[in-house]
């Protein structure tokens, strides 16, 4: 599977930004997609699933009523509607692909395709 994230970019805070994630390859195969960011001197952290079985959504506590998760199963794509942003949203947005669900959904170890990533820039 390879994975192509797109649409960051710089935005004022309370603004919004839509990420988009296009998967290419054996995509039948996802059990689900994530989308994680890790900000300067921070660990990777989980944000958002797409679960593939049921088409249930997962949310880490600091995005939940703010980001939201979709799926273009037609255009092999996964978004992140991102609104209401806050400076402390600044980070490396990066989109992967899970096969299983041996961690739980928001750990990284559940996920074995990656895609570069894409910068969002949260300003005060």
């Amino acid at each position: 599977v390879q994975l192509q994230a797109s649409g960051g970019g710089l935005v004022q805070a309370g603004g919004s930004l839509r990420l988009s994630c296009a998967a290419s390859g054996r995509t039948f195969s996802r059990s689900a997609m994530g989308w994680f960011r890790q900000s300067p001197g921070k660990e990777r952290e989980f944000v958002a699933a797409s679960i593939w079985s049921g088409g249930s959504t997962l949310y880490s506590d600091s995005v939940k009523g703010r980001f939201t998760i979709s799926r273009d199963n037609a255009k092999n794509t996964v978004y992140l509607q991102m609104n209401s942003l806050k400076p402390e949203d600044t980070a490396v947005y990066y989109c992967a692909a899970a096969g299983g669900v041996l961690f739980g959904y928001s750990s990284q170890r559940t996920y074995d395709h990656w895609g570069p990533g894409t910068q969002v820039t949260v300003s005060s």
